[in-house]
């Protein structure tokens, strides 16, 4: 019997029932949790005779785990909706909807072949899917999908070219979660950034996270690093999980975003280079032989788009290429008319240039002139360009177009936001390169300098701030110095923050302090929040502290936490306490991610270690586990071993993998060996990178080979690529070469191209075997082409320069800048100054300017070109290796003064 008055009695007996079950099966809620693999809050709130309601999913898991009737359960939770209410809110929703739902093109997988509708039926088409072939990354993705089902929250990026089959391989590998009542995200609307950060908070439980072409999220300038930071907490966050987070990069990306910084130079990818470390696995180009073998067995099995594609395919196995269209889309650009040429080349120097996804019609006609000859510009027909884009529209095999008119979504703003004050104006019809034409201009023509038109075209068609902001760095990078100003004004005038910096810096290292504070006074008219404090750095620069901290501090009143951590750390320097510990609070409140550890650092400083400790637990609070794990490392260089020990334990109970790891460290320095093991696997099951690894070395040195070398394999499966490799030093170390040989070769057959094949390489170069170590460094080239550089430089030191030259030409060919460089070297040592001449402007074409800035040096005193001379600085004691880049950029300014014409003749003087 249900009391009187009760609203819901349907809800109240699904709780009851409930709260018997998890009785009768004596577990509690934390526990329940466990088993189903859901999130501690979604089982509470099960539990509850109150809205939300649980999902239909949560209620099958609970079912299931408790041995109760779903079907009962079920209904009583459809009375409970009605009682409710058409309003009723749901527990476990979120964004997204239950995988099983989802159709895998709308997810982006590449179409092939055909569209397949019967006969008659008058149904929508239906796109189908080759089958499936599994490879070696299948199997580590299916690992990760597996721990996302056993309740912890797990992230893969894939990367690899374009059309390889890394948005497949995510498809298929989520599937045994789509009985398990998962649901799939993929922020899309009204752009891929805006959709995540709008809505990553609500993420639920058993969600996967789609973020297919990874760049649209994380290469989104400030919003890029605010979206990893929400996924961090997302995946830290005990209470939010299990999630799983899959998204695809190409590795050029990939290589941009985890690149170390240059010191002195912003930093953009800081938070998503946190978030991609040991979250990537590489997806191979290429059908190996095991792999064409089972593409046999299911074309002959009757699978008509796989057969078909084995036969174009098969001698390079590049089968995903081609199903997706690639080979057809490479000839139609191959073999087109002069002009067709013309506008895709134009559009693949837009595109790797950095042009968003969709170029202007008007751009691009306009850019297509100078690509033309001569005769070919005289025999183009008056509506040239119209049938360049109606021919260049029609699809090719794989549903896919050389370029294809598209039409951007329109933007959106959230309810009761105030419209724009004025329009934005249309850039008229935009179109979208193929992607595979887009990745083959980025290879095919990465040493060339656009013509001309190209410049001016951008300058005159091109209104997005972003593009127009990249073309100038690309156009500096060039050392096309006039296009560059041109550009960056036009990104300023646009609303470009970055634009307006840069300007100012040119302007202050040209000596006009004046004029760039006036060009900083303009982006503060213009609304760009970091102006004053750009102005503030002016003048601390020019010593004018007192007015330094005026703008500082105006910036601070604006909420720039940038400018409040200034203001704190002048205050700081100056010796007056007082007000400085306000000021880094402020700075934590408005988001500064070092704020709340120099606070954590003073107190502990100070003596106040509870103080310290609050405040390491305040940034916890926010998901920023780091500050705990931090002031665990002050206490251990300051000998408090128990305090650090306890702050360790804490982080590690919040979700901070590294916490188990530097734990480890300190019970293995006391030589608790046992305890050490334990937490070193509790670090690697949370996913910290190089704990099996060290795990490892401990087992090699205590003398278990064959469990090292086990762990080092399953760390090397997990991503750490340089587990292998480490055992096999250890091995070379202890006199066993033959041993580490055989690790070397298996590290670099999992990827390890940087340090195993290397070694490798050295070893059959140094006993001789050239054709050997060739074929080791031909094996690497693709993926990592200085492989042929590192040969190159021991055949050089040798003595043979004749091999080392045709090695750096190859390496520069497959895209090593740094081969350039050495090639132009050889040719200046060698007398040819015409040569290195012709070297020196190819650079410049391709915007290597580290081979620009040895052109600059006024004697070449050291062939080892810019970097043996930061390294040169470094052992000197001379750490500031930013100045020593400028100072050769002077002298390069010296040299050509005005820049260069985008022919590359130099530029004559401008204004």
């Amino acid at each position: 019997m249900h009391e009187q008055g009760d609203p819901n009695p349907a809800l109240s007996e699904l709780c009851r029932r409930l709260e018997t079950g998890l009785a009768r099966a004596r577990l509690n809620k934390t526990e329940l949790a466990r088993k189903t693999g859901l999130g501690r809050t979604t089982v509470s709130e099960a539990f509850q005779d109150s809205e939300p309601l649980p999902s239909l999913e949560t209620l099958a898991a609970l079912a299931k785990a408790l041995k109760l009737p779903v079907h009962e359960l079920l209904e009583l939770r459809q009375t409970a909706m009605s009682a409710a209410g058409p309003h009723a809110v749901t527990s476990g929703e979120g964004p997204g909807r239950p995988i099983s739902e989802w159709e895998p093109h709308a997810l982006e997988v590449h179409p092939a072949g055909p569209s397949a509708q019967q006969a008659g039926s008058g149904s929508p088409e239906q796109r189908v899917l080759p089958g499936y072939v599994r490879r070696e990354h299948d199997q580590v993705l299916s690992d990760v999908v597996r721990q996302a089902g056993e309740g912890l929250s797990r992230m893969k990026v894939l990367v690899g070219s374009s059309s390889t089959g890394k948005t497949r391989a995510c498809w298929e590998a989520v599937q045994p979660l789509a009985g398990k009542g998962w649901r799939l995200w993929h922020p899309f609307d009204p752009t891929r950034a805006e959709a995540a950060l709008e809505d990553l908070h609500r993420v639920r439980p058993r969600t996967v996270v789609w973020l297919n072409e990874a760049q649209h999220y994380f290469g989104d300038g400030p919003s890029g690093e605010r979206i990893a930071a929400a996924i961090h907490s997302l995946l830290i966050q005990p209470e939010r999980g299990p999630v799983l987070v899959l998204g695809t990069l190409w590795p050029e990306y990939a290589a941009e975003y985890t690149a170390l910084p240059v010191p002195g130079l912003p930093d953009p990818h800081s938070r998503v280079r946190e978030l991609l470390t040991d979250h990537t696995l590489t997806i191979p180009d290429a059908f190996d032989s095991s792999a064409l073998a089972t593409a046999d067995v299911l074309a002959e099995a009757g699978d008509g788009l796989l057969a078909g594609a084995l036969t174009r395919a098969r001698a390079d196995g590049r089968v995903t290429q081609d199903l997706a269209g690639a080979p057809e889309l490479l000839r139609r650009y191959e073999h087109g008319t002069p002009a067709s040429k013309a506008v895709l080349e134009a559009a693949m120097d837009a595109r790797r240039l950095g042009v968003g996804l969709h170029i202007p019609q008007a751009f691009l006609t306009d850019a297509a002139i100078d690509y033309l000859t001569d005769n070919e510009y005289d025999q183009l027909a008056p509506d040239w360009a119209e049938q360049v884009f109606a021919q260049l529209a029609h699809l090719v095999h794989g549903k896919q177009a050389p370029l294809r008119r598209t039409t951007p979504r329109p933007r959106r703003h959230p309810a009761g936001s105030p419209p724009l004050a004025t329009a934005i104006p249309s850039p008229g019809p935009v179109f979208r390169l193929a992607d595979y034409l887009e990745q083959h201009g980025r290879k095919s023509r990465r040493r060339l300098c656009p013509p001309a038109s190209f410049w001016h075209a951008a300058h005159t068609h091109l209104t997005d701030p972003h593009a127009l902001n990249s073309l100038a760095q690309e156009a500096e990078d060039r050392h096309r110095l006039q296009w560059a100003h041109y550009l960056r004004h036009r990104a300023a005038d646009h609303g470009h923050p970055g634009a307006w910096v840069r300007l100012t810096e040119i302007q202050e290292r040209s000596g006009d302090r004046k004029g760039a504070e006036t060009l900083a006074q303009q982006a503060a008219v213009h609304g760009y929040p970091g102006a004053l404090y750009r102005l503030a750095q002016i003048r601390e620069k020019a010593g004018d502290g007192q007015s330094a901290e005026s703008f500082f501090q105006q910036a601070a009143d604006r909420g720039d936490p940038h400018a409040l951590y200034r203001l704190a750390d002048m205050q700081g320097r100056s010796g007056a306490r007082q007000g400085v510990e306000p000021l880094f609070q402020r700075a934590a409140d408005c988001g500064h991610p070092g704020a709340l550890y120099r606070l954590t650092e003073i107190r502990e400083k100070a003596g106040d270690r509870q103080g310290a400790e609050t405040l390491a637990q305040q940034a916890a609070d926010r998901g920023d586990l780091r500050v705990l794990a931090r002031l665990a490392d002050m206490r251990v260089r300051s000998g408090n071993r128990e305090g650090a020990e306890t702050l360790y334990q804490q982080a590690a109970d919040r979700g901070h993998p590294g916490a188990l790891y530097h734990l480890a460290q300190i019970r293995e320095k006391a030589g608790d060996r046992e305890g050490v093991e334990t937490l070193y696997q509790q670090a690697a099951d949370r996913g910290h990178p190089g704990s099996l690894s060290h795990l490892a070395e401990i087992r090699e040195k205590a003398g278990d080979r064959q469990s090292a070398e086990t762990l080092a394999q399953q760390a090397a499966d997990r991503g750490d690529l340089r587990a292998l490799a480490r055992l096999a030093d250890m091995r070379v170390r202890s006199g066993d070469r033959e041993g580490a040989e055989t690790l070397y070769q298996q590290a670099a057959e999992k990827g390890d191209y940087d340090g195993a094949l290397i070694q490798l390489i050295w070893w059959h170069e140094e006993a001789g075997d050239r054709k050997g170590a060739e074929a080791l460094a031909w094996q690497a080239a693709n993926k990592y082409p200085s492989a042929l550089y590192r040969l190159a430089e021991i055949r050089a030191k040798a003595g043979d320069l004749e091999s080392a030259e045709t090695l750096y030409r190859h390496a520069a060919d497959l895209g090593d800048r740094g081969a350039l460089a050495r090639l132009t070297e050889i040719r200046e040592r060698a007398g040819d100054r015409e040569g290195a001449e012709s070297l020196y402007r190819q650079a410049a074409d391709q915007g290597d300017r580290g081979a620009l800035y040895l052109l600059a040096r006024e004697e070449a005193l050291d062939w080892g070109g810019v970097e043996n001379l930061v390294r040169l600085a470094k052992n000197h004691g001379d750490l500031d290796t930013h100045s020593l880049l400028i100072r050769m950029r002077e002298r390069l300014e010296k040299r050509w003064p005005y820049g260069l014409d985008p022919d590359g003749t130099p530029t004559p003087p401008w204004q």
